[in-house]
């Protein structure tokens, strides 16, 4: 059974500042292709920044991205979970919560960031192994 740890273990820890204005944070996410961000202060979980948050409480309330700061504006109410969960445990957790990202816990420090993108691409990337050994025991068959 394929775990959190299976699918962050490479993966950079990425993230902004609650003082960071939006527009940086917003900057920096285009930079990194990504939809969120998480928003650490001296390694501290203190909120996930997304494109929703800048749509529904940067752009609809008419905030000023350059003069508005993260911590304003970000997601507090979050989900994480610990590294060592199962990805079925982080799916049904992203679904539960509506979500499509977790903080990724270990002893209680954030040290990564899941994605749904994540747990598609490494479950697609388990099913074209998987294929591949049964394409290749059955040729060896014939």
């Amino acid at each position: 059974m394929s775990r959190v740890l299976d699918v962050t273990y490479a993966k950079q820890l990425f993230y902004v500042e609650e003082r960071q204005t939006v527009a940086s944070a917003a900057r920096r996410m285009e930079e990194l292709q990504c939809g969120a961000i998480l928003v650490l202060n001296d390694g501290d979980l203190r909120g996930v920044f997304s494109e929703r948050d800048l749509m529904r409480r940067v752009v609809l309330e008419h905030r000023d991205p350059e003069a508005t700061q993260v911590g304003e504006v970000m997601s507090t109410n979050l989900r994480t979970i610990e590294e060592s969960a199962s990805l079925e445990e982080a799916m049904q957790a992203m679904t539960e919560h509506g979500c499509r990202h977790l903080p990724v816990l270990r002893n209680g420090r954030v040290i990564s960031f899941l994605s749904m993108r994540d747990l598609m691409h490494f479950e697609l990337a388990s099913k074209t192994e998987e294929l591949s050994h049964m394409r290749a025991y059955v040729s060896q068959g014939a």
